[in-house]
């Protein structure tokens, strides 16, 4: 009879109950989603998780962005195309390490394009559109900042929003970063509390990638270090009462693992809105792949400790749980 009853249940209804089983798990993974993708930065726009990467290519090749929204952070619905160099005459080469904001019902996106040098046209541009998936366009028809000051290559920008109001930008390679503040319509800069226009805040350790954050009144200060290509490519951060600074190094919170995969930086941070709960998005290499733009997303827990000190974040091949948006 036992043997009767399992072979009734499996010509029956077990392979409903078994496909209803399967179709309720919930796949998720490192990476977040396919394709060679760096420096991906992420955010909350209409009910949406959002992450705008650079797209990981020669520099000729890399000239357009994707960007990829998902309702739980591992569902990724991508939205191709949002910004090319067909929309920003200017730019002819290697846009990358986008920071976009929302402000009123208009969204900006600040790019990097051109690898600029002394001499050279390009820098640090804003594009504008009226969605979060674009199309966006060039909103200045120049770049926002075209110049090296304090020895800081115009790249790797991102945009903050102050408990003041304004919005001040970090960025700078080559081991420099400034804060500028920007004008409120984003058509450029105005001067900082100090009366100066750039301010050299650039902690112990940086290269490139500024990020910062709030969390209980302390403003995170983050970026990347060592070699963006190497083992020891990473992502340190330091705490302050202020977003000027002074900004000392406490230490690397997220590098690769040997065990999983390898040069782990270029991050950005999402907040859950309304919540103490933090994912780190960053970007890391295959293990074994030697190839220069072989880049992909990958997404973590953040967590911290009673001090509020960043814990040191493991990277996984598993990644994130879903995680659903509140309601409104």
């Amino acid at each position: 009879m036992r043997i009767l009853f399992f072979t009734i249940l499996l010509l029956t209804g077990y392979p409903r109950l078994a496909a209803q089983a399967a179709d309720s798990v919930v796949y998720h993974h490192n990476p977040a989603f396919e394709g060679w993708y760096a420096d991906p930065e992420g955010a909350v726009f209409q009910h949406q998780y959002w992450i705008y990467p650079t797209f990981s290519a020669l520099y000729e090749d890399q000239v357009f962005f994707d960007a990829f929204s998902s309702p739980d952070l591992v569902h990724w619905t991508k939205h191709s195309h949002v910004l090319d160099t067909q929309h920003v005459h200017w730019a002819n080469k290697a846009m990358w390490a986008p920071a976009v904001v929302q402000k009123g019902e208009k969204y900006y996106f600040f790019f990097s394009a051109n690898d600029v040098h002394a001499g050279e046209v390009g820098g640090i541009g804003v594009a504008v559109a009226d969605k979060p998936s674009g199309p966006f366009t060039d909103y200045l028809g120049k770049p926002l900042i075209d110049t090296i000051v304090n020895g800081a290559q115009p790249i790797d920008q991102f945009v903050f929003k102050n408990a003041d109001g304004h919005y001040y930008m970090f960025y700078g390679g080559w081991q420099h970063c400034n804060v500028v503040r920007l004008k409120d319509d984003f058509t450029g800069l105005e001067p900082l509390p100090d009366g100066s226009l750039f301010k050299e805040v650039t902690p112990q350790g940086y290269v490139e990638g500024p990020f910062m954050f709030v969390r209980n009144n302390k403003y995170y200060f983050m970026w990347s270090e060592g070699g963006w290509g190497g083992p020891d490519y990473r992502v340190a951060y330091a705490i302050s009462d202020s977003p000027f600074g002074p900004f000392q190094r406490i230490g690397v919170v997220l590098q690769q693992d040997p065990k999983v995969a390898t040069s782990a930086g270029h991050h950005s941070v999402i907040q859950v809105p309304g919540k103490d709960e933090w994912y780190i998005v960053y970007h890391r290499r295959p293990l074994g792949d030697k190839h220069r733009d072989h880049r992909e997303t990958c997404i973590e827990v953040m967590r911290f400790d009673d001090k509020g000190l960043i814990l040191p974040v493991v990277i996984t091949k598993e990644g994130v749980a879903p995680k659903p948006l509140p309601l409104r």
